[in-house]
């Protein structure tokens, strides 16, 4: 399989020369971190499979000089399929009435954080729809049960937009992470996703906050959402300087067949591989996965991921039982495996492609801190 994968544009192997302007513009943004607008946006257009084979292999050399050839896994918990919100593109949104509807309790989420502990992982990842009945009193309680259980356990929450002072108990109780995807930087484009009362603004403060408060602050966007333009992702790569987060995720869109969105087009896997190693240039630090949309869309999705820059995988820890019921998107795989399947099945996905996972809480190593853990 490795070699099936890995040849054309992830080694070099390719038939003709980089071209001088693109190797110029992608060794300046190795170098400074940044271009221009106009460069950058030139950055975006990739035409030869020289050109892309460099922009790979840039992105590999820099996240190995963070990084090493370590991959860090992330147990996905997803504990809640309920959600306040309507996001157009999303399959569990509020005004989805075909959504299977569950909700695990404090003891299986612990449960969940408890296997995967067993299986190597040292990050847990509790992700669910903005479902208000958990209370912040019912997270804080979970969190420290998991921490109380695995000290050396990072909890990570993804559980949407609340308040300074929710974000602050979180913390408190031992959250030091936490995810929450801005989709679309830019405002107008913003609107053309989510109904008025979920605006940008709410989005961004929210994540200023998070950043104020001092956790590992993960957001990102979607490849080849419907209105999306060369501009969108201009002001996405602005706002991401701008808030400068410990952890970036990408994907590309998928429909979901109950949305309003069900009948567009999904994202391009190489687009965002494009982007993920764009990304890596600009932020030679961040912890960037290579996401299940990845490998929904395409079988070595993920690998690839990991070749063009991504050091991070997520695999699932909720139960078998709830898998098929947190489909934010179409097609989603991996929804009847069991957690030491997915783990397993990950660990030697990435040694195909000649990286390593380890069993580390894999934090985010800052510039001056860089092969040493925080």
């Amino acid at each position: 399989m490795r070699n099936e994968l890995i040849r054309g544009a992830f080694t070099g192997e390719t038939e003709g020369t980089v071209s001088e302007e693109y190797r110029a513009l992608i060794d300046e943004c190795a170098e400074k971190k940044d271009l221009p607008d106009a460069q950058l946006l030139r950055l975006l257009d990739i035409s030869e499979e020289a050109d892309e084979a460099y922009l790979y292999a840039k992105a590999r050399e820099v996240r190995e000089r963070s990084y090493g050839k370590e991959v860090y896994l992330r147990g996905l918990i997803e504990f809640t399929n309920y959600c306040r919100n309507d996001c157009l593109y999303c399959g569990i949104r509020c005004s989805n009435a075909k959504a299977d509807r569950y909700r695990l309790t404090g003891e299986e989420i612990a449960a969940c954080a408890d296997q995967g502990y067993d299986l190597g992982f040292r990050t847990a990842v509790l992700q669910g729809g903005e479902d208000m009945h958990f209370s912040d009193e019912e997270i804080c309680s979970i969190v420290r049960e998991i921490r109380a259980m695995h000290p050396d356990m990072a909890v990570t929450l993804s559980i949407g937009e609340r308040s300074r002072q929710s974000y602050e108990k979180y913390f408190a109780a031992g959250a030091e992470r936490y995810l929450l995807r801005h989709e679309t930087a830019d405002p107008v484009h913003y609107a053309r996703l989510h109904p008025a009362h979920q605006t940008w603004e709410t989005k961004k403060r929210c994540l200023q906050d998070l950043k104020d408060i001092g956790y590992q602050v993960g957001t990102g966007m979607m490849v080849g959402t419907p209105y999306q333009t060369r501009d969108c992702y201009l002001a996405d790569f602005r706002f991401l300087q701008e808030i400068d987060p410990q952890m970036i995720g990408i994907g590309p869109f998928i429909p979901h067949s109950d949305t309003p969105f069900a009948g567009e087009a999904a994202g391009s896997v190489t687009e965002t591989l494009h982007l993920i190693s764009i990304l890596r240039l600009f932020f030679p630090n961040a912890l960037i996965p290579a996401t299940t949309a990845l490998g929904t869309k395409d079988p070595f999705g993920r690998e690839k991921g990991v070749l063009a820059g991504a050091n991070v995988v997520m695999p699932n820890l909720s139960p078998r039982g709830v898998r098929k019921k947190y489909l934010l998107y179409d097609g989603k795989i991996c929804t009847g495996d069991e957690a030491a399947e997915c783990r397993f099945c990950m660990e030697r996905r990435i040694e195909s492609v000649g990286y390593r996972v380890v069993v580390s809480r894999g934090d985010y190593r800052s510039s001056d801190s860089e092969n040493q853990e925080q």
